[in-house]
């Protein structure tokens, strides 16, 4: 789903690049005066947003055609005070983009990580064949066994076990919180589909739906929204809180010696959710997890001196990602909140300027 008026500017020539018919293509004439990422910010600004609303049709489906958008106005200041405010909202969409980037690195090691161990038991495989395990240290090293044993689900690093997944872990924990009481609220449109961090929650009276608090996963449980990826790992309450959420949410919470983490990098490993994916059953575009089902997942349960190492390699890495969505959310509330003001002249260019420096510090 499109929202009407959304745009963006291809800053660099893209060959035999096209677009499907529900674009407009707009270039500012050679003899115009205006900068194109002026423009690009603000075709995104309230005021020329509204006025798109404004003139579009409700036929089927609101629209405009070339003549409703000829009729459209832009208003600009000088080339020099155009580059400035282009300059200004640009540095902080570069410093989100940086931020997302760099969180979805971080998941990347993280994921790595989790497979490496607990999948492909790696440092296992390379202890069993005198080799040194390879991106951890002689101390890590050591608290891995050196061979496999045998068992009905197959080999497993000796000392290890395996678990389905309904032992391992709490399916839908129980958490309190009375009916009426105003608590944190998300929807499942705020869950992600790639990265732990929820968008937005809101505090909402508590009626019927999952449960849960800081340390807990929250899995999608219903077609598409599982095909999706849909996904979240609870870290935005007070500690000590509980908030709700959709009836739609699968809550998962890892049981010791497993780290509360485990549940969030469990949840979005390929395997895990293939399976997840093969347990819904229910009528066409109602389909849903059933939990018994999905209980009956295997996973190896590593010594708790492994999961210890774990946890303290990816517990920094969570850390590190929330505090950069959360800073991302910053800059973002601060460019929604300076392009309107900037395009209009509200605000002057120096005092703009202070603003993003002092956000960025």
């Amino acid at each position: 789903m499109h929202e009407l008026g959304m745009s963006c500017v291809a800053l660099r020539d893209y060959k035999d690049a096209t677009f499907n018919g529900f674009c407009k293509r707009l270039r500012p004439k050679p003899d115009s005066d205006l900068l194109p990422e002026y423009v690009g910010y603000y075709l995104r600004s309230p005021r020329f947003r509204q006025a798109v609303s404004a003139l579009s049709t409700m036929s089927t489906r609101a629209s405009l055609n070339n003549e409703m958008i000829g009729r459209l106005e832009i208003s600009f200041p000088s080339r020099t005070a155009q580059a400035r405010i282009s300059k200004i909202l640009k540095s902080l969409d570069d410093r989100i983009t940086l931020l997302r980037e760099t969180n979805t690195t971080l998941e990347a090691i993280a994921q790595a990580l989790f497979k490496s161990w607990f999948v492909d038991f790696d440092p296992v495989r390379a202890k069993t064949e005198g080799r040194q395990p390879e991106g951890v240290d002689a101390t890590t090293a050591a608290l891995f066994p050196d061979s496999f044993e045998e068992s009905e689900l197959g080999l497993v690093p000796k000392g290890w076990h395996w678990a389905a997944l309904a032992d391992a872990y709490e399916m839908n924990p129980s958490r309190k919180l009375k009916k009426g009481e105003v608590a944190p609220y998300l929807d499942m449109s705020s869950a992600p589909t790639s990265g732990h961090c929820a968008e937005a929650y809101i505090q909402r009276e508590t009626g019927s739906g999952a449960k849960f608090t800081n340390g807990d996963t929250l899995l999608a449980r219903i077609t598409p929204c599982l095909e999706n990826g849909k996904s979240a790992f609870v870290d935005f309450l007070v500690n000590g809180q509980n908030g709700w959420g959709s009836t739609e949410f699968l809550v998962l919470r890892p049981k010791a010696p497993l780290p509360e983490y485990h549940g969030y990098l469990l949840a979005r490993h390929t395997a895990f959710r293939e399976f997840a994916i093969q347990s819904m059953s229910g009528t066409s575009g109602r389909q849903r997890i059933q939990n018994d089902v999905l209980g009956r997942f295997f996973l190896a349960i590593p010594t708790a001196s492994v999961t210890d190492a774990f946890a303290e390699l990816v517990t920094p890495i969570q850390i590190t990602i929330t505090a950069n969505h959360k800073q991302a959310q910053t800059l973002t509330q601060l460019r929604d909140t300076l392009l309107p003001r900037l395009i209009s002249g509200q605000l002057r260019l120096p005092e703009a300027e202070a603003m993003v420096l002092g956000a960025k510090a």
